[in-house]
């Protein structure tokens, strides 16, 4: 059994989840609604305040399945509850983020300054001029839109000047050295 798959979802209070035909799985919290089509292969059943997630037999498929549905089921619960993030840092001399309303402008040492609209359903706030926090309920989104920003500029391992994320280490390497 897939040890992942065999967990069960808790529904915390506050999050109502349903289960449609063609497992449509809506889930519904203090932060918003969430609704996605999953494998129509698992069966998910709510009993007691949990979802639970089986599979139909152990094919190879069945089993990435499993776990696949299970976390997806998982994620749509903590978006809804506790929301995802991502911390975006800028370094680079003259590099620095601004914010026009839903627009989020970036001066990456181009010739112009980069826009980028929010997305529906996700915010970016911005903590001085160099650090930029994604937020949203959809981990999916929240993690492309974070990883398109930081494809304007990604970071470079000679000096390390770019966009990267706060967890991110750049592997540095060294600069070429002098003729004697």
């Amino acid at each position: 059994m897939s040890r992942i798959g065999r967990l069960p979802v808790e529904i915390p209070a506050g999050v109502e989840v349903t289960v449609a035909e063609n497992n449509v799985v809506t889930v519904k919290g203090p932060k918003g609604t969430l609704t996605e089509s999953l494998p129509v292969e698992m069966d998910i059943k709510i009993e007691d305040n949990h979802v639970v997630v089986t599979r139909p037999n152990d094919l190879k498929k069945m089993k990435s399945l499993h776990g696949l549905t299970r976390t997806l089921i998982a994620n749509m619960v903590t978006g809804v509850t506790k929301g995802y993030e991502k911390v975006l840092e800028i370094n680079g001399v003259g590099y620095r983020a601004q914010k026009q309303g839903k627009k989020l402008i970036l001066s990456l040492g181009y010739s112009h300054p980069v826009e980028m609209e929010d997305p529906e359903g996700l915010e970016s706030v911005l903590d001085g001029q160099n650090k930029i926090t994604i937020k949203g309920i959809d981990k999916q989104k929240v993690g492309q839109y974070a990883a398109e920003i930081r494809d304007k500029r990604r970071p470079e391992p000679y000096k390390g000047k770019g966009i990267k994320y706060a967890d991110e280490v750049i592997r540095r390497k060294v600069g070429k050295t002098g003729k004697k």
